[in-house]
């Protein structure tokens, strides 16, 4: 099992940044693949990155590639989101997820989640 906290999220205005943290529990973090997934009102929960444990390699959607950055931090069992030049489309509940077998886009890769982190971006 694995616990996770976001934390982070805010009200920011459009062009500005936020950086958002998830902090793991429970098994070996170094292990898991760690996702960021975000949910608009009333719109379905959506991919928006991931890295993998093993090569660290990421992954983007394609609406923040170039603007977010996905790091990890194994010894603190904490995976970040730096959200940078953020739009008023960028507004979500963002949610941290984590699998140690699976690595993917969709959400039911995924056997962990955490409760959310609001972001608001007015414009």
């Amino acid at each position: 099992q694995v616990q996770l906290v976001e934390s982070g999220g805010g009200l920011v205005q459009a062009g500005g940044s936020l950086r958002l943290s998830c902090a793991a529990s429970g098994r070996i973090f170094s292990n898991y693949h760690m996702a960021w997934f975000r949910q608009a009102p009333g719109k379905e929960r959506e991919f928006v990155s991931v890295i993998r444990w093993g090569d660290g390699s990421r992954l983007y959607a394609d609406s923040v590639k170039g603007r977010f950055t996905i790091s990890r931090d194994n010894a603190k069992n904490t995976v970040y989101l730096q959200m940078n030049s953020l739009k008023p489309e960028d507004t979500a509940v963002y949610y941290c997820a984590a699998d140690p077998l699976r690595f993917g886009r969709v959400t039911y890769v995924y056997d962990y989640w955490g409760q959310g982190t609001q972001v608001t971006v007015s414009s």
